[in-house]
């Protein structure tokens, strides 16, 4: 076994340049997924509570059918179907449309999870609130938006930080839709330079340094913003 090539950190000092960018377009990636995941698993949380049946059915069969497809399946549907089969281009640039499938696969599966975290949330709420708010004469989804939302919300801050931790490692998964980043990179190395430790060690500190900071971020707020019942 040739040891010097196994502990070789030239590759990281090499490719420096290529790994920040491709942490950055894993970084702009999870940032847009996590707001559209939050927007549509907020949406997708008020419909499972809906008194009207068709939209709880609606919901409920939405959030059953995306956690339970393994998340590649998802993008490779928004890669294949989507794109190649129905030719939908949200841009003429091809890295740039790869961006928002896999954008919009990440996000709609991400989003079942937050659905499920919030209407955990919403169950905590007391329910005499939500009929107070009913007895003065706000609908549905103003008491949702104005008294029961708030409340879910600051309840389940650490179910959602862990859910926005496991969504920025899914990111690896996204090769899949066509769209390259540090898992494609760290892959791309590998075929170059050999499965290296360093290579390994190096993709798997730059994760931790987003997923730690954004993890502590979640319990600081969890404690800060709790509930007190």
């Amino acid at each position: 076994m040739n040891w010097n090539v196994l502990f070789d950190f030239s590759p990281l000092v090499d490719e420096f340049d290529k790994i920040l960018g491709a942490f950055w377009s894993t970084i702009r990636l999870s940032l847009m997924t996590g707001v559209l995941a939050l927007i549509l698993g907020t949406i997708l949380a008020g419909m499972r509570v809906s008194p009207t049946p068709v939209l709880r059915a609606a919901g409920t069969f939405y959030v059953n059918t995306l956690r339970n497809t393994p998340l590649t399946l998802v993008l490779l549907f928004c890669s294949l179907a989507l794109s190649d089969t129905l030719g939908l281009k949200l841009s003429n640039v091809s890295t740039v449309n790869f961006y928002w499938l896999a954008v919009f696969g990440l996000s709609a599966y991400t989003a079942a999870f937050v659905c499920e975290a919030l209407r955990s949330g919403i169950n905590t709420v007391p329910v005499g609130q939500a009929e107070a708010a009913r007895a003065i004469g706000l609908t549905f989804t103003q008491s949702l938006r104005m008294v029961v939302l708030p409340q879910a919300f600051r309840a389940v801050i650490a179910p959602l930080g862990s859910i926005t931790i496991a969504m920025m490692k899914n990111t690896t998964v996204v090769l899949v839709a066509s769209y390259l980043e540090a898992a494609a990179l760290m892959k791309d190395m590998f075929e170059e330079y050999g499965a290296t430790l360093p290579i390994f060690l190096g993709f798997a500190a730059g994760f931790m340094i987003l997923t730690l900071p954004t993890g502590f971020l979640f319990g600081w707020a969890a404690k800060r913003w709790a509930v007190a019942r």
